[in-house]
């Protein structure tokens, strides 16, 4: 297939649409963050750690919702819908978490938008995927990862314009009749529903996967006029046939029992360590602790413009160098390269505050660490997720994948402060640093090269190893 005859514009653009998902989850995983300060007095939880630790994380319930729901909804109801379904979640959670009078009623409605985390963050790689030739679907996968360090970056925006400045010393009772306490809050939620609201729009205008609409023979004329608009008539047919050899595998058994099979159960496992490993490598938890961080480094926590220069444009500009080598160095030598460099740069971190030597130089360090995952782990999981599973059951194994996720997530972000208090910081970021070295050999031995391939050519030799 020679490249000038992919319909680039077409696929782009259905591309984009559908990563807005990705925009949605980051927005709505980080909005809370720059309302905290605001709704825990009007909700009347300040000095209620459990309440507040429970507003912050009930989402989470969500997502892991979502990411169970989406793998079999999706394989029986199609892509497209549950896309649709999930950008509907952001918009209902947006207004009502926003209106909300009582913390009940809040911590409803972030759970809702959990589900629709759970849901896109599945489904929108998922569909690129299914959607784009072999030759550049890791850039086009890792669009998605793009859009949700853009909706991190919006949200903080849209906080720190919303919020207005609050004196020194204000009390609790200060905020609470303040604006920011009565309104501000909401105000942020709320402008989640524009790109909700446009993401709704706009799916209708989507295709469905055609990899999900081959699975049933009757809509092989539908596959076949989206992937000529994809890529011409020669480009469908050798995709179509592709697709038809790999679905009678297997044709007579459920998703799950096919999950079982020990050449398929082989490649469950790898998708599973790969997603677990992406939040266990320890990264986020730099991320939730930045502004302690920067505090240790001299500068002030309240400067929230300050935050996003620093780690939300390094986020930013090292995911698109991700998305520009990923289809040219390849996926697994991009997690190598963030394994064993995250490795490298927790020992330093972590003999940084065993040796107390803190300032600029620990802050260069972090700001090293989030360039190093926002290139790699960070995208390239993603990209791997969605290439490696058979067409018949991806949708379900793609959902125990990032079940498998977000269980590591919450179990990484509940430990911290345990092992923090156990190992001290110097401990702590040298047993993520093991971890690294841990995920460093695994991928090196059981991962192999996926770049250029079809997803069906990756289904082949998988399922042999």
């Amino acid at each position: 297939m020679k490249d000038q005859k992919i319909n680039w514009n077409y696929l782009v653009s259905i591309s984009l649409v559908s990563a807005m998902g990705g925009l949605l989850f980051g927005y709505d995983w980080v909005v809370i963050g720059g309302a905290k300060p605001f709704y825990e007095p009007f909700l009347g939880i300040t000095n209620n750690t459990f309440l507040q630790g429970w507003a912050m994380s009930c989402a989470l319930i969500g997502c892991l919702a979502g990411a169970v729901l989406s793998g079999w909804l999706s394989d029986r109801f199609g892509r497209k819908k549950l896309l649709i379904l999930s950008a509907g979640l952001f918009v209902a959670a947006s207004l009502g978490t926003g209106a909300s009078g009582s913390f009940g009623t809040f911590i409803i409605f972030r759970m809702l938008g959990g589900i629709g985390i759970g849901l896109a963050s599945n489904l929108s790689p998922m569909y690129i995927a299914e959607i784009t030739p072999g030759n550049v679907r890791g850039g086009f996968v890792s669009i998605n990862q793009l859009t949700i360090v853009i909706g991190i970056l919006a949200a903080q925006l849209v906080n720190w314009r919303i919020a207005r400045p609050v004196p020194a010393g204000a009390t609790t009772s200060d905020i609470l009749t303040s604006w920011n306490g009565q309104m501000g809050w909401r105000w942020m939620f709320y402008a989640c529903t524009v790109p909700a609201g446009l993401f709704f729009i706009l799916m209708w205008f989507v295709p469905e996967s055609p990899r999900w609409l081959a699975k049933d023979q009757t809509n092989h004329s539908k596959v076949l006029k989206i992937l000529t608009k994809i890529g011409g008539p020669h480009f469908a047919g050798s995709e179509l046939t592709s697709i038809n050899e790999t679905l009678r595998k297997g044709a007579d058994k459920s998703d799950f029992s096919l999950l079982m099979q020990p050449g398929f159960r082989k490649i469950l496992i790898l998708g599973i360590v790969i997603a677990v490993f992406q939040q266990w490598c320890g990264i986020n938890v730099i991320f939730n602790y930045a502004q302690e961080i920067f505090a240790t480094a001299g500068y002030s926590v309240s400067d929230i413009l300050f935050n996003i220069v620093i780690t939300g444009s390094v986020n930013l500009v090292f995911t698109f160098i991700g998305m520009f080598t990923v289809d040219k160095l390849g996926r697994k030598t991009l997690m190598l390269l963030g394994s064993g460099g995250l490795a490298g740069i927790f020992a330093v971190i972590g003999s940084m505050y065993f040796f107390h030597l803190q300032g600029l130089p620990l802050l260069i360090m972090v700001v090293v660490a989030i360039a190093c995952y926002a290139m790699s782990l960070a995208p390239v999981t993603w990209v791997i997720l969605s290439e490696i599973f058979p067409n018949r059951m991806r949708g379900t194994a793609m959902s125990v994948a990032t079940f498998s996720l977000w269980t590591a997530c919450f179990v990484l972000t509940y430990t911290f402060p345990l092992l923090n208090k156990l190992l001290n910081a110097s401990g702590t970021f040298w047993l993520y640093g093991v971890i690294c070295v841990i995920g460093f050999w695994f991928i090196y031995k059981r991962l192999p090269e996926t770049k250029g391939k079809s997803l069906e050519e990756i289904e082949h030799e998988l399922t042999k190893i």
